[in-house]
């Protein structure tokens, strides 16, 4: 890297200037990007930088942004994808380069810099194809120029620009050029027939570095006089420290501090040390003793809940088609389903290091919402958000949780505190107490059929948490009363039934929950599909034709339902022992089926193989569009199998993969991805996969045993 000097700052403020311009979208022209400029390779001082996602150097680098976090899902290659098509550069000689916390990257849909809602690709699909075309474009236009002719006579390739007469020049050689240029206002997009990347199975780029250990993680990060710091937290819900010993934390050779912290998370004392270990030993010597409400358990919990189910006190309606209180059916189906709080379980634990300086606070963090962090490091320092640098690194596993501001706040305070970098480290027993939860929620519902077994009525109510108070997001998922997150996947059913009444009754029992793979999708999924699959046996049909018929003006439901019946071979007999079980579900803008096969292995389900039929709209790069499906399918069969985080005597029970366990390799069923083709605006892949899973295979255990699994996890 060269050192900056003022007419670099100049340089990297006015093509922050374009940026903005181009961006639009209510990006405020004029905020600089910090440390565009030192982003510069020594060999160019003056990058061709267009915009945020793109730059050349005169010795043809070409390095693409990725303004996403990665996490596992594929961003680092997606994103740089979709830059690269338009731009028509050598896909095999590109960098990629995370970005810095700046507005300019915010997300659209999000309303900040943020990885989350299956949006990434849905977010950048047009704005970074605009990035490469006019990149572009400029070089095409400097060519012309430098040649003399008509910039329509000039065509692109693997990074050159290419004359009438075959004659060439490299990106590299017309940069500077390129640079001097007006950025246009519109550009054209190639014709996705013209595609050379896009919608091609495409190697992820992040995979050599994960696999030659040069990925950084956040923990992997080292800063010159670091400390460490474990946090003891309360035990005991909104529990209160209740005593401790602070000199025998002391006592530990290398512990530095033993000082207080305060979120609105949770309360706790931190240990300061020289290295995590010492850090934690440190902790264990504390012996923190805390006070709170030790009558809190699951099973008080399910008693409220099950209290308000039926008293339906304060429920608020979210979905009322006809009146299901006027039909007569001929026939009618009731079920009580349940889902339990459950813990994201990141491979990685939390962590962030945080160093507040008199000017400037700089964070290194394995997040998901650098734009937040940065205006959250802002709030608490008192310093202005481009005082605040961000620099994110690989994530182990998200799933929502590192969406979350806890692990920031606690390193900003510790770091104010001891005037050093502070490294805040979470084991994992910290995270599975946490307190970050998807809700636990009881479901009934009620159907009627006519004397022919067709529906006539459905009506669901729902109790459990607003996953959307306290985390910042109310005012866009909070409407009428009604948090979305709570009965997506209820509401929205997509079944041709005349008379439907979804109604919602707000549980609070002062539990922290949060953001957990495909969000309320997760459970209110498994309460509709285990539930049409109950009505369609009461009807005495088959439950694939039988949602067939109910979705038959619903095109993409029908379609993925039809595709993953026909890969799965439903109609023809399973393997002996075994049996299917189909779901279909939309979330975030895709359509996915799942059908499940099935068998009891010493009185335990074991799936054996799960058919995946996916419309995810206009595709990307189909390797990580399977990859995401098969990913949400394990994280998805592992909370249907064994997810439970449960509560007693005011705590959480569990506490690390010894009795919080996940799917291990040698469970792990065959999966089939078969990605719809479709012209359609490309939806999410992140999270879809995950909501059929779970009532595909109690589907297919009813069918194999006769007995109907309505609560999570599944005991036969």
């Amino acid at each position: 890297m060269g050192n900056l000097n003022e007419t670099e700052i100049d340089e990297s403020r006015r093509t922050f200037l374009k940026v903005t311009a181009l961006a639009g979208g209510g990006i405020a022209v004029g905020v600089f990007l910090p440390g565009a400029a030192r982003l510069a390779e020594a060999a160019a001082p003056k990058p061709f930088a267009p915009n945020a996602w793109v730059r050349i150097t005169s010795n043809n680098v070409v390095t693409i942004v990725a303004d996403k976090s990665e996490m596992g899902q594929g961003v680092y290659t997606a994103m740089p994808m979709l830059v690269a098509e338009e731009l028509d550069v050598d896909w095999s000689k590109i960098r990629i380069e995370q970005a810095v916390a700046s507005p300019v990257y915010a997300n659209p849909f999000l309303g900040a810099q943020a990885t989350g809602g299956s949006t990434s690709v849905r977010s950048s699909y047009q704005r970074l194809r605009e990035a490469g075309a006019t990149a572009r474009a400029m070089l095409v236009s400097a060519a012309a120029r430098q040649w003399k002719v008509d910039a329509a006579s000039l065509n692109t390739e693997n990074g050159d620009v290419i004359g009438p007469n075959g004659k060439k020049a490299t990106y590299g050689s017309l940069a500077a050029k390129a640079a001097a240029l007006p950025v246009p206002k519109d550009v054209k997009l190639k014709d996705p027939g013209a595609f050379k990347l896009l919608g091609k199975p495409t190697k992820r780029l992040d995979t050599p570095m994960k696999t030659n250990g040069s990925a950084q993680f956040g923990l992997d990060v080292r800063v010159p006089g670091m400390l460490t710091a474990v946090i003891a937290r309360s035990t005991i819900v909104n529990g209160a420290l209740a005593g401790m010993d602070g000199d025998k934390a002391k006592a530990v050779k290398g512990v530095k501090h033993v000082l207080p912290v305060r979120t609105p998370f949770a309360e706790g004392v931190a240990v300061l040390a020289d290295s995590f270990w010492t850090a934690k030993q440190g902790r264990d010597a504390l012996n923190a003793k805390w006070s709170g409400n030790t009558a809190l358990s699951t099973a008080g919990m399910q008693k409220d809940m099950l209290e308000l189910l039926d008293s339906g006190k304060d429920a608020k309606t979210a979905r009322k088609d006809g009146d299901v209180t006027a039909v007569q059916p001929a026939k009618t189906v009731e079920a009580v389903y349940e889902v339990p709080y459950l813990a994201h379980a990141c491979m990685e634990p939390m962590n962030c290091i945080a160093w507040v300086k008199p000017n400037e606070v700089e964070i290194w963090a394995p997040t998901q919402a650098p734009g937040v962090n940065q205006f959250v490091a802002a709030q608490m320092s008192g310093m202005k958000p481009e005082q605040i640098k961000v620099h994110t690194t690989f994530l182990g596993g998200g799933f929502g949780r590192r969406f979350a501001q806890d692990f920031l706040m606690e390193a900003i305070q510790l770091s104010k505190a001891t005037h050093a970098p502070v490294k805040v480290v979470y084991t994992r027993e910290d995270d599975t107490k946490g307190y970050h939860y998807r809700p636990m929620a009881i479901c009934k519902m009620t159907g009627g059929l006519d004397a022919d077994g067709n529906p006539v009525m459905i009506k669901a109510r729902t109790v459990c948490e607003s996953l959307s108070v306290g985390t910042g997001a109310e005012p866009a998922l909070i409407k009428d009363g009604i948090d979305s997150t709570s009965v997506e996947g209820l509401a929205n059913m997509a079944y041709a039934v005349p008379n439907i009444n979804v109604d919602w009754v707000k549980y609070s029992p002062g539990i922290r929950t949060w953001f957990w793979r495909s969000v309320g999708n997760s459970q209110n999924y498994f309460f509709t599909e285990s539930f049409i699959d109950e009505m369609a046996h009461a009807a005495g049909k088959d439950p694939y034709e039988f949602r067939r018929a109910l979705l038959a003006k619903q095109p993409r439901h029908k379609g993925v339902l039809e595709l993953a019946a026909q890969k799965a071979g439903w109609g023809t007999p399973p393997p002996s022992g075994r049996a299917r079980g189909i779901a279909v579900a939309e979330s975030f803008g895709s359509y996915i089926a799942e059908v499940a096969e099935v068998s009891l292995e010493n009185g335990k389900p074991r799936v054996h193989r799960v058919v995946v039929a996916a419309d995810v709209g206009t595709t990307v790069n189909p390797d990580t569009i399977a990859a995401q499906m098969e990913s949400g399918v394990v994280y998805g069969l592992t909370a249907a199998l064994y997810g439970k985080i449960t509560f007693k005597d005011g705590q959480v029970e569990q506490s690390n993969f010894n009795d919080y366990p996940m799917l291990r390799m040698n469970e792990m069923p065959k999966i089939e991805v078969h990605i719809v083709p479709s012209k359609e605006a490309p939806g999410g892949v992140g999270e879809p996969g995950t909501p059929p899973i779970a009532p595909a295979v109690a589907n297919a255990l009813f069918a194999l045993t006769g007995k109907r699994a309505r609560s999570l996890p599944i005991t036969i």
